[in-house]
């Protein structure tokens, strides 16, 4: 339980700076909109290509660890989606957003750091797995739905363009598709160049999470928190729930299976607020369940941890 208070603390406590900051006058409402459009635009792209480029993507692909973890995803996706739509009656829009919230699991600043401290630094090799292709997936997903249900009676060929144009405008889907060919071509960058994106990416998660902080002065629950919660229980619950079936049914070998769980028992990214804000729908329960979920993923997380062993 300390290790993962540890771990979590810490990013809750700069969520609650850039809160402070913000609600104290410290920092104003346009410094939070520059600095959210500095870490989707720029700095989590380049964190994002930075990661793919040198990645071992011949290493631990387990088509069962994949299988077992995107179900559970794509599960997590469609709950959060229809739940929206037909229990809390949200328009399609914001549907898809919600949706998005419950897929994105917080992979890299939690599930990493959650899983060296309870198996060690050799069992991430699933880990990477799953985060390689864990963007591309999560944003095609979300970037794909929110286009049909935007291009609604436009035909299939003129909402099969719109999702490409959206895909290929993003600039996160710009940084991963840069890193994989960066990666698949074994091109090797210029180390001036390297340093250069070294230092963008020690900024993106610091600057994403502060910024959110910031954003959930503007956000509060008020109105949306059967909503919220119900994001949080799909993420923290349902998803890691259907990645264990899955895995015990496809008899996932021990250290992938607890990867997989692990990585899907996280709470909500700071992506899925990003995600929201892009297409400016349901941020509020974007970026409350980010908050919510992370605080009530100290419990959660404990308990699939035991039930690991």
């Amino acid at each position: 339980m300390q290790a993962l208070i540890d771990v979590i603390l810490p990013v809750f406590l700069v969520i609650g700076f850039g809160y402070l900051a913000v609600w104290k006058g410290y920092f104003s409402d346009a410094n939070v909109d520059g600095l959210m459009k500095f870490t989707q635009s720029f700095a989590i792209p380049v964190l994002l290509f930075s990661a793919i480029s040198r990645l071992d993507l011949s290493q631990n692909f387990d088509a069962r660890l994949l299988i077992s973890y995107y179900t559970g995803s794509a599960t997590a996706f469609a709950a959060g989606l229809l739940g929206a739509r037909f229990l809390f009656k949200r328009p399609w829009e914001d549907s898809v957003v919600i949706g998005f919230a419950c897929l994105f699991a917080n992979s890299v600043l939690l599930g990493l750091a959650i899983t060296e401290r309870a198996y060690g630094a050799s069992a991430l090799n699933p880990n990477y797995a799953i985060i390689a292709i864990h963007s591309p997936f999560c944003y095609g997903l979300g970037i794909t739905s929110m286009e049909i249900v935007r291009a609604r009676g436009q035909g299939i060929a003129r909402t099969a363009t719109s999702v490409l144009r959206a895909m290929f405008r993003n600039a996160l889907i710009l940084g991963i598709t840069l890193g994989f060919i960066v990666n698949l071509s074994g091109i090797t960058l210029p180390g001036v160049l390297t340093d250069a994106v070294d230092l963008m990416v020690r900024a993106a998660l610091p600057a994403a999470i502060f910024a959110l902080g910031g954003v959930l002065v503007r956000y509060k629950p008020e109105g949306d928190l059967r909503t919220i919660l119900y994001v949080c229980a799909v993420s923290l619950m349902l998803h890691p729930a259907i990645v264990w079936m899955m895995g015990s049914a496809l008899s996932l070998p021990q250290g992938a299976f607890r990867s997989a769980v692990l990585t899907a028992s996280m709470a909500p990214g700071v992506n899925a607020y990003v995600f929201a804000n892009i297409y400016g729908r349901a941020r509020r329960v974007a970026a409350s369940a980010v908050l919510i979920g992370t605080l009530g993923s100290i419990l959660t997380v404990w308990v699939w941890l035991a039930l690991l062993g």
